[in-house]
């Protein structure tokens, strides 16, 4: 007797779980491309500011809620904000690895395609990175704004022009908040329980803290969640059991011809 299958874990005709070498690979070669991008990206903080003021007009002319808004909910209190700074500073990355670690290890299906979108969106976002560089509001004194993580901390950057490990021209897309919308929607589509569409508070959390500490712009968020949505479009998630859908069974393709054929038969 074949052991029943759990909504949501892999069944037979799961997908096998990757090479767990393969994909280490397959991040480093991401981190590198990020490295890389920024050493090109070196250089350009006329056109990031230029960019900035564009980016904030652009803002304005469509009516967008102002960024200070955010911030001024956040600066009601020095813990509030530390927090925030907290979460920008320490949530982001460990949160994404850690989605993907325990779909490598119990949705595997859901791994490859949570994997795939993650790796659209980072490539594109990379590529806007060098063609679209953009400094951040905190740095233009334009908006009225103020860098929350250096006056109250904790602070994950440097002085942009010593800043080895990131680039913080690089503020368009928000990859901080396209992860966390990925993160949330991978985890409602894999799980299962009542409570799955709590994780949403994720991206909002991450979407009122990018904002209110000033680290990225309305049309940062927008440009990211539009981008995750065309990665999304591609790569469609599995079915909820794990199970590959229909038209990737060899069995069910093998007993649809056999039925074509007794069909023609009968003719």
């Amino acid at each position: 007797m074949n052991a029943r299958t759990e909504p949501g874990q892999a069944g037979p005709d799961a997908p096998a779980r990757p090479p767990l070498v393969r994909e280490l690979l397959l991040v480093a070669g991401l981190f590198l491309v990020y490295k890389f991008g920024r050493q090109l990206a070196t250089g350009h903080t006329a056109e990031a500011f230029r960019n900035a003021h564009r980016v904030w007009d652009w803002e304005r002319a469509l009516r967008l809620p102002d960024e200070s808004t955010v911030q001024s909910l956040l600066l009601h209190g020095e813990a509030v904000v530390h927090t925030a700074n907290t979460y920008y500073a320490v949530v982001h990355f460990p949160a994404t690895v850690a989605f993907l670690v325990w779909l490598y290890l119990r949705r595997p299906a859901h791994y490859l395609w949570a994997r795939r979108a993650l790796a659209v969106v980072t490539g594109a976002a990379l590529v806007l990175h060098l063609v679209f560089p953009l400094a951040p509001p905190r740095m233009l004194g334009a908006t009225g704004l103020i860098d929350t993580a250096r006056v109250f901390g904790p602070s994950v950057y440097g002085p942009p022009r010593t800043d080895a490990l990131s680039n913080q021209f690089a503020a368009m897309p928000s990859l901080h908040f396209g992860w966390a919308l990925m993160v949330a929607v991978g985890l409602v589509v894999a799980c299962r329980s009542r409570w799955r569409w709590l994780w949403l508070l994720h991206p909002l959390l991450t979407l009122l803290v990018i904002v209110g500490t000033a680290n990225h712009y309305w049309l940062d968020v927008m440009v990211a969640a539009a981008l995750l949505g065309v990665a999304l479009a591609v790569f469609r998630p599995p079915h909820p059991s794990g199970r590959a859908l229909p038209r990737h069974r060899p069995a069910l393709r093998r007993r649809t011809a056999e039925r074509r054929e007794l069909v023609g038969a009968g003719r």
